[in-house]
């Protein structure tokens, strides 16, 4: 296990009215990778404000990029994923900590 790991980062683009259907549908999805190995955790974010452009920021920590791949390439995954509305507009990657600042 690689100590850092990486950080995936989902910002999704959809309308204010569709959020809390869409969370739903996410949250289903989320089950799928729980139990998968290399996944650490998982956080969906909401905007407060109904005219952000991003609505939802998804931020996951696997143990390694293959792991991920791993995980999202199952074909229950794939399958749930057919499920999201076209009016969903995902901007998902995979990034590395550069730089942290912790509270002294």
């Amino acid at each position: 296990m690689v100590e850092n790991g990486v950080t995936f980062i989902n910002v999704i683009e959809l309308p204010a009215d569709e959020v809390d259907a869409f969370v739903e549908q996410w949250r289903e999805r989320a089950k799928l990778m729980r139990d998968a190995p290399g996944f650490r955790d998982s956080r969906l974010h909401r905007a407060q404000l109904p005219d952000t452009r991003f609505q939802l920021v998804n931020v996951a920590h696997w143990d390694s990029a293959e792991a991920w791949e791993a995980a999202t390439g199952q074909p229950g995954f794939r399958a749930a994923m057919r499920g999201v509305p076209g009016v969903v507009s995902p901007n998902p990657a995979l990034y590395d900590v550069v730089v942290e600042f912790e509270r002294p």
